[in-house]
């Protein structure tokens, strides 16, 4: 698939829309993280704030495991996601995620990123599963859980793997709002029509001032783990 299948765009009144749809679960394998980057360059260009959205029942489930088979595509599409992750947090102008269902591991931690999140209702489950299924968590996971998830949230999300549900992911911080499925469009576009207003500069120092640890934390974290 070309990056323009992988990542509807739409810009309309100081919004851009970026849709994630893979057809299938939405994985955050290279050709989707550099859709989402092209869709971020066009927002950031036209200092658009930005709504990122996922498929009906899919936000994302993490990243590719079929590549697996190649250990060293595999590092790399995990280091180039969280470099995805860390610019998500630190862009420039407002971004509202959307969530229209799972999101799992790299699917969580991109969601965990956005500036305010809501969830839709449904049978949904968010986690960080990589103990669940044998694999070591990479640090800037863990920062990226820990600037936004609650202390109680965050002593089981990653050790045990905890599942969360629409019922507790706003208790746990991993989204501001549930909302009903027909609604969740409505809504993100309602918050980022309201973000799109601030002033930028003040918008970007806000940001810096609040993030600027967790930030280079995670960069530490790519760095050291991900040479490359």
């Amino acid at each position: 698939m070309s990056e323009g299948d992988l990542v509807h765009t739409a810009s309309e009144g100081g919004i851009t829309t970026l849709t994630m749809d893979d057809g299938k679960v939405n994985a955050l394998s290279p050709a989707m993280q550099q859709a989402v980057h092209a869709g971020l360059d066009r927002a950031e260009a036209a200092g658009d704030a930005v709504i990122l959205t996922g498929r009906e029942g899919r936000f994302s489930a993490g990243f590719d495991l079929s590549l697996t088979g190649d250990p060293d595509a595999f590092v790399d599409q995990v280091r180039t996601g969280f470099e995805l992750c860390e610019r998500v947090l630190a862009f420039p102008n407002p971004v509202v995620i959307a969530a229209t269902g799972h999101a799992i591991a790299g699917g969580l931690f991109l969601l965990l990123c956005g500036d305010y999140r809501l969830a839709a209702e449904g049978p949904f489950k968010f986690t960080a599963n990589e103990v669940a299924i044998g694999l070591p968590i990479p640090t800037a996971a863990v920062e990226i859980c820990r600037q936004r998830l609650s202390p109680a949230a965050f002593a089981r999300a990653i050790p045990i793997a905890e599942v969360f549900t629409v019922g507790d992911v706003v208790a746990a911080g991993v989204v501001e709002r549930v909302v009903p499925a027909g609604e969740l469009a409505e809504a993100a576009h309602e918050v980022a029509a309201r973000c799109a207003a601030y002033d930028r500069n003040a918008h970007q120092i806000a940001k810096q001032r609040t993030r600027g640890p967790a930030l280079a934390a995670i960069r530490a974290a790519v760095e050291a783990e991900f040479p490359g």
